[in-house]
């Protein structure tokens, strides 16, 4: 059974049982649950859910901004549902995200980024057996450039979009932009260099261009 109000098309699913009252709950995907009686008939269903409409109306918006709030974001290359429920911790179960709120979540991302990335860096740092100083981490969103190697004031700058990609993307960048601090340059011995620590860097740096 359909019933349409305004936008929204709705499927009436009747529950008859041995009830005095009958009773209208709005669930998700535009359906709307009657529980009545085994003698109400279609026509006084229709007659009460036009009587309702205004509750019903209500309903359908609220759960729809519900559904709007479940989000889907990347982290490190594998897709989440981000769902909001009040007073819940953030933790990840499955492929969802429960969150009490947005900024919550964005305030654990960018935990969770600056830990991992420093974590990388360490790493790479301590496995490359050239002479470079440990540079200064900074993190930003970068429209043109994943990562950027500043020799003057020993900083690496990584993209924050890398948190999006599994963790090759971020190991290749941050290997690039040591190894400027020894070849300040595009070279074949750059690129031997990169290659000495991160063999698969041309099939990663295909995949950030695609």
């Amino acid at each position: 059974m359909k019933y349409r109000i305004e936008n929204y098309e709705c499927n009436v699913v009747i529950e008859k049982k041995n009830n005095k009252n009958t009773y209208i709950r709005v669930k998700e995907n535009n359906t709307i649950l009657v529980t009545t009686h085994y003698l109400v008939t279609k026509k006084q269903i229709m007659e009460l859910l036009e009587n309702n409409e205004a509750f019903i109306l209500r309903s359908l918006k609220r759960l729809e901004k519900k559904e709007e709030r479940n989000d889907k974001f990347l982290l490190l290359g594998k897709e989440y549902n981000v769902i909001v429920l009040a007073n819940s911790k953030i933790e990840i179960i499955g492929n969802n995200i429960y969150v009490p709120n947005t900024k919550k979540l964005d305030n654990w991302l960018s935990k969770q980024m600056k830990d991992l990335f420093l974590k990388r860096l360490d790493y790479y740092y301590n496995l490359f057996e050239e002479d470079i100083p440990y540079p200064n981490l900074r993190i930003r969103k970068m429209k043109t450039r994943w990562g950027v190697c500043n020799r003057k004031n020993t900083t690496v700058t990584l993209n924050s979009e890398l948190l999006k990609y599994d963790i090759t993307k971020l190991d290749y960048v941050i290997v690039h932009e040591l190894s400027h601090f020894i070849h300040f340059n595009h070279s074949k011995n750059f690129w031997n260099l990169v290659s000495k620590y991160c063999p698969d860097y041309k099939k990663i740096r295909k995949e950030l261009r695609d």
